[in-house]
């Protein structure tokens, strides 16, 4: 799953970054941020799963609180910069009109910063002396050395970052929901209107789709980690958490799909770069015979090609 995910967020971000149009856009800005956090996920939280639960091997306290801070941090940071596109979309559909002036590309940088930066505070408190070590606290059973205290801190952020991301997420669903029952209500049968209802089900079946990974994801993991706040764990109990864990990865590995790849603009961008390296493959494949003047019109061949396909789609 780790390298399947880094993979999905290494060709989110290459797409995003090699194009001058949607790297400008404050949406493709909350992905971009999203897609990075995950990346970081998958790095981070494979590489620590592996080291701790297969070779049992923890290192130094400072070593192991790193560690344990790149975790939450990455996955702290995948979760704000979930709730920063909800907010996004939010937006989008609820002032319209307004969109462009209110989310502007310096605001959503500002907002991103603002984000990474105190998720990071966050994620290395213990680092800095928050811990179990340093302050007269009493230790979590599923993370050494962390604190119960910073842990109850951690679950309440998170579960405001999720409830505001189910908030806004419903409210646009709902939104959706009554645009399609006004349509059809009133019998609009004009094709503009017909394709605002498609459009209005294909937003509703992807926020549904949205709200269902994340519930399944998280929920294991918080209702373990409040568990574990109020009763003693065995070690069966600590072996369900650790797989348990690894849904949050399954979480970033399913982000790219449903953020990224259903963007229409994604995919447009992701086909013509493959429609290019096939041109280009099959140009090297070609035999130099009739010289630079056939390798001009092949080139030119494909771009035509390529352009009439983005406009197709």
């Amino acid at each position: 799953m780790g390298v399947l995910c880094i993979l999905e967020n290494i060709l989110v971000l290459s797409m995003i970054f090699t194009s001058s149009h949607l790297r400008k856009k404050p949406s493709y800005l909350f992905i971009s941020s999203l897609a990075t956090a995950d990346l970081l996920a998958s790095l981070i939280f494979s590489y620590s799963f592996i080291d701790f639960h297969v070779f049992h091997s923890a290192g130094t306290p400072a070593v192991f609180l790193f560690k344990l801070g790149g975790v939450t941090l990455s996955f702290t940071a995948s979760l704000g910069s979930l709730l920063l596109t909800a907010f996004d979309r939010y937006i989008c559909i609820h002032k319209p009109s307004a969109y462009k002036v209110i989310v502007t590309r310096k605001r959503a940088l500002l907002a991103l910063t603002v984000m990474w930066i105190s998720t990071t505070i966050i994620s290395y408190l213990p680092l800095m002396g928050v811990n179990c070590c340093s302050l007269e606290v009493v230790c979590s059973e599923l993370f050494p050395l962390i604190g119960n205290k910073y842990l109850s801190f951690w679950i309440v952020l998170v579960v405001i970052l999720l409830s505001s991301i189910i908030f806004s997420y419903s409210h646009i669903l709902w939104k959706a929901h009554k645009h399609t029952s006004y349509m059809k209500k009133h019998n609009i049968q004009a094709e503009k209107g017909q394709a605002r209802v498609r459009l209005d089900i294909m937003l509703a079946k992807t926020l549904v789709l949205v709200l269902i990974v994340l519930v399944v994801c998280w929920s294991p993991v918080l209702i373990l980690m409040i568990f574990s706040l109020l009763n003693s764990l065995d070690a069966r109990i600590k072996a369900v958490f650790a797989f348990c864990s690894t849904l949050c990865l399954v979480n970033s590995m399913i982000n790219p799909i449903v953020y990224a790849l259903r963007s229409r603009e994604l995919r447009r961008r992701l086909i013509r770069v493959l429609q290019k390296l096939k041109c280009w493959k099959n140009l090297s494949g070609q035999r130099e015979v009739d010289g630079t003047e056939k390798n001009m019109a092949f080139e030119a061949t494909c771009d035509d090609t390529v352009c009439d396909t983005e406009v197709s789609m």
